[in-house]
């Protein structure tokens, strides 16, 4: 087990958010959780320590969501992301995490951007913009890239959100949607994560130390979430997406 301090001084805060975004705001802050723990750890023990947690969190979300999800999202979006999970154990050994980290967060500011741009004309014009509709093709797109994302570096909030936000679902809908599709994303990592040896004793010791932060964080998130109003949430959610975009376009150059 590890037992650095700074270690803890890292890794709880980072714990802390991530169980919040989940628990209420669909993962949109929980990419945040391994770019922290990095400053105190490599990245992929990193992933294989979070993983884990991840996982208890993802129960806890499902009970507390259990009641809301849209299906055809998940019917959409699932398929892309077994592939994209698939390339990432296939390519993890070469892949530069840190040029996948630039060009999710590229992407995503140019995502965000968008929105708040696009707010912007509807205040002007007092004409707001109808939600978008369900795409198939789109959504395997987003998917296969969340889910490549998500094996590299726990990363795959920003491309499903690319799918997802513009649908505009209720928050409590779209809350459980991202629960449920991110808890079948954590499950399939499990095996590869095995294959690649990252389950050592030292980083499954170090999970169950920190498990208990998953719970807390969870039930707060998802206390604030429900009573909250789509007009605070969404605007939110889009302004948390922006500030992961600075940090992983941060990550990425420094990288």
């Amino acid at each position: 087990m590890i037992t650095d301090p700074f270690f803890y001084a890292v890794v709880i805060p980072a714990l802390l958010i991530v169980g919040l975004s989940k628990g209420g705001f669909g993962g949109a802050m929980a990419i945040m959780g391994v770019p922290l723990m990095t400053l105190a750890v490599p990245p992929f023990q990193a992933a294989a320590i979070m993983l884990p947690i991840l996982i208890l969190m993802d129960m806890f979300s499902l009970w507390t969501w259990r009641h809301h999800s849209d299906r055809k999202t998940l019917l959409f979006l699932l398929p892309g992301a077994f592939f994209g999970i698939a390339i990432g154990w296939l390519t993890a050994a070469w892949v530069p995490e840190g040029m996948i980290r630039l060009l999710v967060g590229f992407v995503a500011l140019v995502f965000s951007l968008q929105y708040f741009w696009r707010r912007f004309h509807e205040y002007r014009s007092r004409m707001p913009t109808p939600p978008r509709q369900h795409n198939r093709l789109y959504g395997i797109f987003c998917g296969l890239l969340s889910g490549f994302t998500s094996f590299i570096s726990h990363a795959g909030g920003p491309p499903y959100q690319l799918y997802a936000l513009p649908l505009r679902l209720e928050p409590k809908i779209y809350t459980g949607t991202s629960v449920r599709f991110f808890t079948v994303i954590n499950a399939l990592k499990v095996i590869p994560y095995f294959l690649l040896g990252e389950f050592d004793a030292t980083n499954l010791k170090t999970a169950l130390v920190l498990a208990p932060i998953a719970p807390i964080a969870i039930f707060i998130g998802a206390f604030v979430v429900r009573r909250m109003k789509p007009s605070v949430f969404y605007p939110l959610m889009y302004a948390m997406v922006l500030l992961t975009s600075f940090k992983l376009i941060y990550d990425g150059l420094l990288a």
